[in-house]
């Protein structure tokens, strides 16, 4: 483990890393938009097994969340302390303004990973304080306090050579140069309510991730709603992978939240709670389901463009589902 996050980067983000940034299209009924990473904190509380986490910071802020690791570390809970059931109206997020920008709320943090020779990772990491998830047989599911997506483009020589695109436990990868674009940034589409990235519009099945089949019981949708960009309102870092240390790119964006291991959101409810319902007792289909874990948990140092998986990578040479 490192010893503490640094704060100072002497050398500036590289130019290309936001020159080709991506932009997302939110879907025109999702009402629930980025949101503010650090005013997470500020709406949950630390729990293990559903019970308030002894010593821990009060307050919590993006400064101190990593002293959670000693706390309990990967079993921390940041929960929410509204009933999520009577919607609270943090949970919406801020709808991004004419600009793309979501004024006042800092709702993304973009990662670059110089691997050597001309090799550059950036990841474009989007925060969301609520999925909402699918209706599935006329019942939700996959509810969540906290959503973590992203896309990853990887450089040669500050040429960009592939995009990956995050959809729930995995995701799809494209060449750069069959993505959709506006001028030389590619373009993503936020799914409704689940905010899985996808490559083109319309209804993408993701029974089974990154497979898309033509019809299954799960479905994401996809239109050209509110055009967000992200690098509007974000974090900017430098990771060093043989250090595992992140640096912030102005010298004075907080770094340390970005060690924190636990979740991002509720544990699970246990089937006890009235809140809690599966279809036919199956725990696949929980209405609500546990938070992500953060951005230091995406793989920030892959082999490939894809996210590890017991699976070969592919780039697609072509816009599909």
């Amino acid at each position: 483990m490192p010893t503490g996050f640094e704060k100072r980067q002497s050398a500036p983000i590289p130019p290309y890393v936001l020159s080709y940034a991506p932009k997302v299209w939110i879907h025109s009924e999702d009402l629930y938009f980025p949101s503010d990473i650090g005013a997470q904190l500020v709406h949950t509380r630390p729990e293990v097994d559903f019970k308030a986490v002894n010593g821990a910071p009060d307050p919590l802020t993006l400064d101190n969340l990593a002293s959670l690791n000693g706390l309990g570390g990967s079993n921390v809970y940041l929960t929410s302390v509204d009933d999520v059931e009577t919607n609270p109206a943090w949970l919406k997020g801020v709808k991004p303004d004419g600009n793309g920008k979501t004024d006042g709320a800092t709702s993304s943090a973009v990662i670059v990973n110089d691997r050597g020779s001309g090799n550059v990772d950036a990841y474009y990491m989007y925060f969301f304080a609520y999925n909402p998830g699918p209706t599935v047989f006329g019942q939700e599911v996959g509810k969540h306090v906290g959503d973590w997506e992203h896309n990853m483009i990887r450089f040669k020589d500050g040429v960009p050579q592939a995009i990956w695109y995050s959809q729930h436990s995995y995701g799809q990868a494209f060449t750069y140069a069959a993505t959709e674009k506006q001028g030389q940034r590619p373009v993503a589409y936020s799914a409704k309510h689940t905010h899985a990235n996808y490559a083109i519009t319309g209804t993408h099945d993701y029974t089974i991730p990154g497979v898309n089949l033509p019809v299954g019981p799960l479905k994401d949708y996809c239109d050209q709603g509110t055009l967000w960009d992200p690098v509007a309102s974000a974090y900017f870092y430098s990771y060093n992978a043989a250090t595992n240390t992140f640096m912030a790119y102005d010298g004075t964006s907080p770094t340390n939240w970005l060690e924190f291991l636990g979740r991002w959101g509720d544990q699970e409810y246990p089937d006890s709670d009235p809140r809690q319902k599966k279809i036919f007792g199956i725990d696949a289909t929980a209405k609500y389901t546990s938070g992500p874990t953060g951005p230091q948990d995406k793989s920030l140092n892959r082999r490939d463009v894809c996210l590890p998986k017991d699976r070969p990578c592919f780039v697609s040479p072509i816009l599909r589902p």
